[in-house]
């Protein structure tokens, strides 16, 4: 496999299809320090030189207090490459870790989306570029659907709420293998974070999940991302898809299909 190519072609099928990346764009990656978000930056820096129309890349990292190991290694192979990238230490995120060192990942998350829009604000940028997988958007709708009663995954673009930054996800088509072995393959060096070691929650099991059948369906993530952009609303249980009196007719709102929690 060629893994340049097959990296462009996913990565490009959805830039166009769902319109991520528009001319005169300044997109920001945020670098997680793990494979995927250096695979995002490795092939948006790459198509910002073939694309037909014109958009700037650069980089940040916010640190929360989690890397697992130095981040200077990977600040040095960027500044070799002459990427633009901005390393932001997050005050509140590590006074959060020293006060609460048990808190939970939405409350994380909440202080590094607030860090993630100041450091894209002071960058200029208009984008705002994320490394998730098509590996994640299957485990996101498996999670939603079993855990909390809503069919839904990770949306491919989206917006803040002020609207002043784009959100996308340009390696929705791209599983990890490929990740894995195009950041090998480049050398890129990478700085593990402690919430991807942690074991025995969902996402843990969801792998597993995933591992396990996809040892006999190899084509199981292709076919959940194909589902996802080819619903059939009257084949689902919400009644404001369906219509309960005939075709043609008017059916009342209703509200969505009630969990039941209690057997």
């Amino acid at each position: 496999m060629d893994l340049e190519k097959t990296l462009l072609r996913k990565v490009g099928e959805a830039i166009h299809r769902f319109r991520m990346i528009r001319d005169g764009d300044r997109v920001a990656v945020a670098l997680s320090g793990g494979k995927d978000s250096a695979t995002l930056l490795e092939a948006l820096l790459l198509l910002a030189k073939r694309a037909p129309i014109q958009f700037s890349v650069c980089a940040f990292t916010i640190e929360q207090g989690k890397f697992l190991r130095p981040i200077e290694p990977l600040g040095e192979y960027l500044r070799e490459r002459g990427v633009a990238w901005t390393y932001f230490r997050d005050a509140p995120s590590l006074k959060l870790l020293a006060d609460q060192p048990e808190h939970g990942c939405d409350l994380c998350s909440r202080y590094r989306r607030r860090a993630v829009y100041e450091v894209a604000r002071n960058l200029g940028s208009n984008v705002i570029a994320f490394g998730h997988t098509a590996d994640d958007f299957c485990e996101s709708l498996l999670r939603n659907t079993m855990f909390t009663g809503r069919l839904s995954a990770l949306p491919p673009v989206t917006w803040s709420r002020e609207r002043d930054f784009r959100l996308i996800r340009p390696l929705v088509f791209v599983t990890e293998d490929v990740t894995r072995a195009f950041s090998a393959a480049r050398g890129v060096p990478l700085v593990p974070c402690a919430c991807a070691q942690r074991t025995g929650n969902v996402r843990s099991s969801l792998r597993g999940l995933f591992a396990n059948l996809e040892r006999e369906y190899p084509h199981l993530k292709e076919n959940i991302l194909s589902a996802m952009g080819n619903i059939d609303t009257s084949r689902l249980l919400d009644t404001r898809f369906l219509k309960l009196d005939g075709p043609g007719a008017e059916d009342p709102p209703a509200g969505p299909f009630p969990i039941v929690t209690d057997f």
